[in-house]
């Protein structure tokens, strides 16, 4: 019998916690609910999800944005797709949230077929690349068996949605992309994500890339193209 996918939704109400694990087990998940940061940290400890609903706002303790920090910091959690959750609208909030490392952030009230629609395709994006599979661009390489990124030879550390953008850039390289391109391709379009999330993620991107090689200048391989948008060029 094939695995349902699980989902670990970390709420601290009860009807709105509720109205997720249902629409989610209708939809063929596994949902498991936790109302704050240690019960999801149990939760974490049993089984490790495939991705977690995390609400902002959490009674005591750390807020879902430190549990977000914290889950991304961790070996066995960091590839775990989060998916924010919270009543916080502000652009400042939401860039808040995915510099912590968050995939995705939607606002309550929320509809729950975007919801859902949001999760499938957060889901979709966890494993870009086919087993066995190898990238290469200059000093650049991605490879799929391992789930891993190196710059001349140093392996780096890359968030879910950074895997996923790189890959997507290391299959068209030398190609200028605009953001509303990348939104369709690498989030999709049945996403609702703004385009200032693009250059969040090109941020992180550009970041991880430039810890390679000893500190060396991986990250210049992103070029930002004025007002087109951006490049993976092997030419830095």
């Amino acid at each position: 019998m094939k695995k349902l996918p699980q989902v670990l939704i970390v709420e601290d109400e009860p009807a709105i916690a509720e109205l997720i694990a249902i629409n989610l087990r209708h939809h063929g998940f596994t949902p498991v609910c936790a109302e704050d940061g240690p019960k999801a940290q149990t939760a974490l400890d049993a089984c490790v999800p495939d991705l977690i609903v995390l609400d902002w706002m959490l009674p005591g303790g750390k807020s879902g944005l430190e549990l977000a920090r914290h889950w991304r910091s961790q070996p066995r959690t960091k590839q775990v797709p989060i998916l924010m959750l919270t009543a916080r609208s502000d652009e400042p909030d939401k860039i808040a949230g995915l510099d912590a490392g968050a995939d995705d952030y939607i606002t309550k009230p929320f509809s729950v077929q975007e919801l859902l629609a949001r999760i499938r395709a957060v889901l979709r994006r966890r494993d870009p690349l086919s087993l066995g599979q190898v990238l290469q661009v200059g000093q650049l390489r991605m490879d799929g068996a391992t789930h891993q990124v190196s710059y001349q030879g140093e392996v780096l550390k890359l968030g879910p949605m950074e895997f996923k953008l790189l890959s997507y850039f290391m299959r068209h390289p030398e190609r200028v992309h605009s953001r509303s391109q990348l939104l369709d391709q690498v989030w999709g379009d049945d996403v609702y994500v703004e385009e200032r999330t693009v250059d969040v993620h090109i941020k992180r991107l550009r970041q991880a890339l430039g810890s390679g090689g000893g500190g060396g200048g991986g990250g210049a391989m992103l070029q930002t193209v004025r007002g087109a948008g951006y490049r993976l060029s092997a030419d830095l």
